[in-house]
């Protein structure tokens, strides 16, 4: 299949400039750019009128289980109900406009397969499996009361507990073994889990680096959940990667960030969504008091990484149906950045972090031929992309979504 796309503002994300042109895609890949390209037979000609193109975006932390608020709940539900929830919450973000995902914890092969095959509509999905946490961390939901806890592989749920350097090792490389893009670690509190403090830092340092040792030794990496300085900083130390929340860093965060050559992963949208509307989809009411621990400082962190040149890549971790605020990340993160470096952080810097640079997040030739048409300059105007109606067209390996 050949599509050509006639007359469009093409958006070179690394310069910020547009080039007047025509962008044909075939065999899912970008293959030309230039004026007035001719039309192999069988190609299907949309003409753009000068609407504005970009690449289709990239949201470097979601759950696409995340079927509720609730996250304790996913567990004990059938993987066949989670998995029905999933594709509906995948297409969702494709009609978002967003191509690619990097799932930050629940997604597994089958729902990368599935999407991968076209079994289900969706965005291309990078997963990271179960994440691993310690007993009364971030993904472990059971309250004090509780004391089984069931890590059955399939079961659905969001992460899995393992203890010590040998058990962390174990369930790394199982995620590995099960095709894992990255690792994701609890290296904080958070506001999910029912048993543990935001301001907890999670893991011992021996502990941080085996997940960081078996990551690399499979040439991935590992994501750390983090809010305090004090979590982030042991995470930088041992080697994490990406950074996901961070909403507590201090300057001496920012000074390891760059040192480690790391990212930063804020989600800002999602401490909105949820002091909003948590309770109505599901959040427990002991989750909805930790909300505001870290809602305010969520816009400072961000505009303190980003005036210190911390690499910084869009994630929202929405939860239940909150995923339909998507976009608004972008209107919150204009509040203290260009429209320019927000639009980056959804392309060419998370297509960095993910390892798919020149791949994803990009219309240059031989990138895969995702896209967005748009009826408005996202440069010009942070509501274009903050709005998903402003999306003319959604193309995912060149064809219209």
């Amino acid at each position: 299949m050949s599509l050509l796309l006639r007359d469009g503002l093409l958006l070179d994300v690394t310069t910020g400039a547009y080039t007047e042109a025509d962008l044909r895609c075939a065999g899912g890949r970008i293959v030309e750019t230039g004026r007035r390209l001719s039309a192999p037979d069988g190609t299907r000609v949309l003409d753009l009128a000068g609407a504005h193109v970009v690449p289709g975006l990239i949201d470097a932390h979601v759950h696409v289980t995340a079927l509720t608020a609730d996250l304790g709940a996913i567990g004990s539900m059938a993987p066949s109900y989670v998995a029905a929830h999933s594709a509906r919450i995948m297409s969702g973000m494709l009609d978002r406009g967003f191509t690619t995902v990097r799932d930050a914890s629940g997604a597994d092969f089958g729902l990368a397969a599935a999407q991968a095959e076209g079994l289900i509509r969706g965005p291309r999905l990078l997963f990271g499996g179960k994440g691993l946490s310690q007993t009364g961390g971030h993904a472990d939901f059971r309250g004090p009361g509780e004391h089984l806890h069931d890590d059955h592989p399939c079961c659905a749920g969001l992460g899995r507990v393992a203890d010590g350097v040998d058990a962390v090792r174990t369930a790394a490389r199982d995620e590995l073994r099960k095709g894992a893009h990255h690792i994701k670690v609890m290296a904080s509190g958070g506001v999910a889990s029912p048993t543990d403090r935001i301001d907890s830092t999670q893991y011992s340092m021996d502990e941080l680096r085996a997940a960081v040792e078996e990551a690399e030794a499979a040439n991935r990496y590992v994501a750390a959940h983090a809010y305090t300085a004090r979590a982030v900083n042991r995470a930088l130390e041992a080697g994490i990667r990406s950074v996901e929340h961070g909403n507590l860093i201090d300057d001496g965060s920012v000074e390891l960030f760059l040192r480690h050559d790391a990212f930063l992963v804020p989600t800002l949208v999602t401490y909105w969504a949820l002091k909003e509307e948590g309770r109505a989809f599901g959040l427990p009411e002991a989750s909805v008091r930790k909300v505001d621990e870290v809602l305010g400082a969520g816009l400072a962190a961000l505009e303190r990484a980003a005036r210190g040149g911390v690499r910084l890549v869009y994630g929202t971790d929405l939860l239940g149906g909150m995923h339909r605020h998507q976009n608004h990340e972008f209107r919150l993160r204009c509040e203290v950045q260009q429209p320019i470096d927000v639009l980056r952080s959804a392309t060419t810097v998370a297509a960095e972090l993910a390892g798919m640079a020149g791949e994803i997040g990009t219309l240059d030739v031989g990138a895969h031929a995702d896209l967005l048409v748009l009826d408005g300059d996202p440069l010009g105007d942070a509501g274009v992309l903050a709005g998903p109606e402003h999306i003319r067209h959604v193309v995912q390996a060149g064809a219209i979504a």
